[in-house]
Protein backbone atom coordinates (compact mmCIF):
# COMPACT_ATOMS: atom_id res chain seq x y z
CA UNK A 1 0.00 0.00 0.00
CA UNK A 2 2.82 2.40 0.88
CA UNK A 3 4.60 1.60 -2.38
CA UNK A 4 1.42 2.37 -4.31
CA UNK A 5 1.07 5.75 -2.57
CA UNK A 6 4.71 6.57 -3.31
CA UNK A 7 4.24 5.76 -6.98
CA UNK A 8 1.06 7.83 -7.17
CA UNK A 9 2.84 10.74 -5.48
CA UNK A 10 5.74 10.49 -7.91
CA UNK A 11 3.40 10.43 -10.89
CA UNK A 12 1.45 13.40 -9.52
CA UNK A 13 4.66 15.35 -8.88
CA UNK A 14 5.91 14.61 -12.40
CA UNK A 15 2.58 15.71 -13.89
CA UNK A 16 2.58 18.96 -11.89
CA UNK A 17 6.18 19.62 -12.90
CA UNK A 18 5.29 19.08 -16.55
CA UNK A 19 2.34 21.48 -16.26
CA UNK A 20 4.52 24.13 -14.63
CA UNK A 21 7.22 23.79 -17.29
CA UNK A 22 4.59 23.94 -20.01
CA UNK A 23 3.16 27.16 -18.56
CA UNK A 24 6.60 28.78 -18.50
CA UNK A 25 7.28 27.60 -22.05
CA UNK A 26 4.01 29.12 -23.25
CA UNK A 27 4.92 32.38 -21.51
CA UNK A 28 8.35 32.39 -23.17
CA UNK A 29 6.83 31.80 -26.60
CA UNK A 30 4.38 34.66 -25.98
CA UNK A 31 7.19 37.04 -25.08
CA UNK A 32 9.18 35.99 -28.14
CA UNK A 33 6.17 36.56 -30.39
CA UNK A 34 5.71 40.05 -28.96
CA UNK A 35 9.39 40.81 -29.56
CA UNK A 36 9.12 39.63 -33.18
CA UNK A 37 6.05 41.83 -33.70
CA UNK A 38 7.86 44.84 -32.23
CA UNK A 39 10.84 44.25 -34.53
CA UNK A 40 8.52 44.03 -37.55
CA UNK A 41 6.81 47.30 -36.61
CA UNK A 42 10.15 49.06 -36.08
CA UNK A 43 11.42 47.77 -39.44
CA UNK A 44 8.26 49.01 -41.15
CA UNK A 45 8.58 52.45 -39.57
CA UNK A 46 12.25 52.57 -40.62
CA UNK A 47 11.28 51.66 -44.18
CA UNK A 48 8.69 54.43 -44.24
CA UNK A 49 11.26 56.96 -42.98
CA UNK A 50 13.72 55.89 -45.70
CA UNK A 51 11.01 56.25 -48.37
CA UNK A 52 10.04 59.73 -47.14
CA UNK A 53 13.69 60.82 -47.06
CA UNK A 54 14.26 59.58 -50.61
CA UNK A 55 11.13 61.41 -51.83
CA UNK A 56 12.30 64.62 -50.18
CA UNK A 57 15.78 64.25 -51.72
CA UNK A 58 14.41 63.69 -55.21
CA UNK A 59 12.12 66.73 -54.88
CA UNK A 60 15.05 68.78 -53.63
CA UNK A 61 17.26 67.67 -56.52
CA UNK A 62 14.50 68.32 -59.05
CA UNK A 63 13.98 71.80 -57.62
CA UNK A 64 17.74 72.48 -57.71
CA UNK A 65 17.96 71.34 -61.36
CA UNK A 66 14.94 73.44 -62.26
CA UNK A 67 16.44 76.52 -60.57
CA UNK A 68 19.74 76.08 -62.43
CA UNK A 69 18.10 76.79 -65.79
Amino acid sequence: MVLLLKMAGAILAAALLAVTLLKSLIGLVGVLLVLVKVVIVIAFIGLMVVIVISIMRSRSRARAERDDF
